[in-house]
């Protein structure tokens, strides 16, 4: 009697041995040699991670040109007189920024607490009170300029902070000016996604269709002024490189390298 019941036991295990072994045995691995991602603290509650680069901490613009005209106060800055462009230049980026349109509402479509965020001095993210403001899509708050609307409207009222958080990859051109690779961008309104990897067209031009012309690598960030008294706030960077790996010698007949822009 107590075979019967012991055998059933006994194959069972030496079945998820033999399981187990062929397991292991068999786990495939890339053979890539990677590099070590380095360490990074996470910010809180919307402050600059460890790695990145910090365009407006509430004190001063002096990491940007024209930065004299805007008004500083309260731990912010207002738009006024002019755009301001960052001083240093940037390629591929994670960007975050926070602000807020008048609480005061005045105009209504285009002329009702509008600015933006450029890339490269041509790629426009639009900021506009887009709450109860009827205008063409394509140019409320967090559209592509003139390319596309958002996946959907994630505007807080007037006055309110909103986020955006945009990640840029700039477009790529060969040698002789051409375009090698189109630029994308993913933004995320006040935590909402609204552009998911969105393949631009060109240059976000108010007065033409959209189209590429070469440019630098590495290229300015722009904020304007339409005239609106914006606010900005918490506004920083981060550099985006990918990750090398190379492929070991014996498996390759010269060193492979993969993710290398």
């Amino acid at each position: 009697m107590r075979n019967r019941f012991y055998a059933p036991a006994l194959l069972l295990a030496i079945s998820l041995s033999a399981l187990t072994s062929t397991t292991f045995a068999d786990e495939w691995k890339s053979g890539i040699k990677w590099e070590e991602p380095k360490v990074v603290v996470p910010g809180e509650n919307g402050s600059a991670p460890s790695d990145a680069i910090v365009l407006f901490d509430g004190k001063d613009l002096s990491a940007w040109n024209q930065g004299e005209n805007w008004i500083i106060e309260d731990g912010y800055a207002i738009s006024n007189k002019s755009g301001i462009e960052s001083k240093q230049k940037f390629g591929d980026i994670q960007l975050h920024l926070e602000w807020a349109s008048p609480a005061e509402v005045k105009g209504t479509g285009q002329g009702r607490g509008n600015s933006g965020v450029y890339f490269m001095g041509r790629y426009e993210v639009q900021i506009l009170d887009s709450y109860k403001n009827a205008t063409y899509f394509d140019g409320q708050a967090a559209s592509i300029y003139k390319q596309t609307p958002p996946l959907v409207n994630a505007t807080r009222g007037p006055g309110k902070w909103q986020t955006y958080d945009i990640i840029f990859n700039a477009p790529k051109f060969d040698d002789a000016g051409k375009l090698a690779q189109p630029g994308f961008i993913t933004v995320l309104h006040n935590g909402v996604v609204v552009q998911n990897q969105f393949q631009m067209l060109g240059g976000t031009f108010w007065d033409q269709p959209p189209h590429y012309q070469k440019h630098a690598a590495k290229e300015s960030i722009s904020l304007q002024f339409h005239g609106n008294p914006v606010r900005f706030r918490n506004i920083w960077v981060r550099e985006l490189k990918p990750v090398v790996g190379v492929l070991p010698k014996e498996e390759a007949k010269t060193d492979a390298v993969v993710n290398k822009p």
